[in-house]
């Protein structure tokens, strides 16, 4: 690749190809929040919009019998995704497709027959209501949705935050803001918990830092590539020193017909998680 050809996401998606994830996360993260979804068994469909790589979901796959189905936009990331599932020995009942979260209706899906629909780290940016919308109509009576998203943790909100986050397309709102917009496109509330600042350090900025240092090292001077990166630490940066304030939510909500609004938070709580 010449430098001159390079785009912000050829960076992006170089940077995130060897990655283990492609967000903030963790495994043990990811089976909490399948922990509190129901009657998942071997004819079961779980769809995993945004799946990058594949990191959760290699995690779902072996601790369901589903069938389950990664989507992500970018094919190098689904490449790496059926080499896992194939070293995994999943690949008869794990499968990668190439598309769009917001898309569904090109996925040839049909409507009403997805149990679980998964959605980590990437949401932020889609328009959260019109998708959760969107993705009714694909999910049977009383489907599930899990999904990640950023969110305020508390009342105080610096602006060099709140200006970031606008600035990459995501207007963070609060935890029980988003719970209002789900329960107001069709879903009752089950939980929501906060990321540990762990899923954010150790499990995405670190390694994505070393990507990038060697990816930069073989551009040396292109601008593209420096602005990249140049925003990349910025986002580093800013969780180091207000990581108290926001971060990610994990939701699981139910298509309505199924359990009531009147489930609580579990194991929600202000500040950087656990």
């Amino acid at each position: 690749m010449e430098n001159k050809q390079i785009s912000m996401l050829d960076v992006l998606v170089e940077t995130h190809t060897g990655l283990e994830r492609q967000g903030p996360g963790s495994p043990e993260m990811t089976l909490k929040a399948l922990s509190f979804i129901d009657n998942l068994v071997k004819n079961s469909t779980l769809l995993d919009l945004g799946c990058g790589t594949g990191g959760q979901t290699m995690t779902l796959a072996l601790n369901t019998s589903a069938r389950v189905i990664g989507v992500d936009q970018f094919p190098e990331f689904i490449r790496v995704f059926s080499d896992r599932a194939s070293n995994l020995n999943l690949q008869d009942r794990v499968s990668g497709i190439v598309g769009d979260i917001k898309s569904m209706d090109n996925l040839s899906l049909a409507k009403g027959e997805i149990d679980v629909i998964w959605c980590e780290g990437v949401l932020d940016g889609n328009g959260f209501e019109d998708v959760l919308k969107h993705w009714n109509g694909f999910l049977r009576k009383s489907g599930y949705v899990a999904l990640t998203c950023p969110a305020w943790l508390g009342c105080e909100r610096p602006t060099e935050v709140e200006k970031f986050w606008k600035e990459e397309g995501c207007s963070l709102n609060s935890v029980h803001d988003n719970i209002a917009i789900m329960q107001m496109c069709g879903y009752s509330f089950v939980a929501a918990f906060a990321l540990p600042e762990k899923c954010w350090t150790e499990n995405y900025f670190t390694p994505r830092t070393v990507a990038e240092k060697a990816f930069s090292e073989k551009h040396i001077g292109n601008k593209i590539v420096d602005d990249y990166l140049k925003n990349s630490k910025r986002e580093t940066e800013l969780y180091s020193r207000f990581g108290q304030y926001y971060g990610y939510v994990f939701y699981i909500v139910k298509k309505n017909g199924g359990c009531g609004n009147e489930a609580k938070i579990s194991s929600f709580k202000m500040g950087r998680g656990f």
